[in-house]
Order: C-alpha cells, then sequence, then structure tokens
C-alpha cells in the first residue's frame, strides 16, 4: 500500500502561487494514477487534478484549467501541483491521493490519501 505526505501549503494573497507537492512512500511509484482534491469545510472533497503513470495525460477541473499544473517526478516518488494566479475560492485543505483507475475523478476511486495541507489565500 503507498503512504502519501502532501506539503507546500500556506497563506498568500490573491493572484500569488504556491507550489505544492506529494511524497509517495511506495516501491512501484509509477504503477498509480495521483491525483489531488481539495475541501472545504462543510463540503465534500472536490477533485482538483490527476496525472498519469508517467505524466503523459493530465486531467484538471474546470476551476482550476489554465492556472493550475499537475507533473511528477518518478525517479523521486512525487507529484507536484503548482497553483498559479490564485484567488479566495481556492482557499481549501488539499489532498494528494493514489489510484490504480485511469482518469478517475471520484473521490471513491482512490486508495491512498494524504493528510492534507491548507491552502489559505486573501483577498
Amino acid at each position: 500500500q503507498v503512504q502519501l505526505v502532501d506539503s507546500g501549503g500556506g497563506s498568500v494573497q490573491t493572484g500569488d502561487s504556491l507550489r505544492l507537492s506529494c511524497a509517495a512512500t511506495t516501491s512501484t511509484f509509477n504503477h498509480y494514477i495521483m491525483g489531488w482534491f481539495r475541501r472545504v469545510p462543510g463540503k465534500e472533497r472536490e477533485f482538483v487534478s490527476a496525472i498519469s503513470f508517467h505524466g503523459g495525460d493530465t486531467w484538471y477541473s474546470d476551476s482550476v484549467k489554465g492556472r493550475f499544473a499537475i507533473s511528477r517526478d518518478n525517479g523521486q516518488n512525487t507529484v507536484y501541483l503548482q497553483m498559479n494566479n490564485l484567488t479566495p475560492e481556492d482557499t481549501a485543505v488539499y489532498y494528494c491521493a493514489a489510484t490504480r483507475r485511469p482518469a478517475a475523478t471520484a473521490e471513491s476511486d482512490y486508495l491512498a490519501w494524504g493528510q492534507g495541507t491548507q491552502v489559505t489565500v486573501s483577498s
């Protein structure tokens, strides 16, 4: 089973950028589709982005398309989420997650989760 530790959150202002990282403990990192979700208090976790086994395919929610970029380094067992032009609506706890299902966007499709990292964007 893969274990995930996400990091990189913080408090920023509208228009700023942040890069989240997720380090995986597994010998088979490139066997997993990696995704990012986020949750605002009182709401369900929302799909943000995902990346295929070797990074050739990426998927984004409409709310972040064009502003966020997901990438992975299989040699370092790490997936990243570069977040640009942040707005207060991006404020949430962000979670990385792993699945073996390509193009998975449902929370129930994912096998393992990071502990979450808080992103706060002020206006």
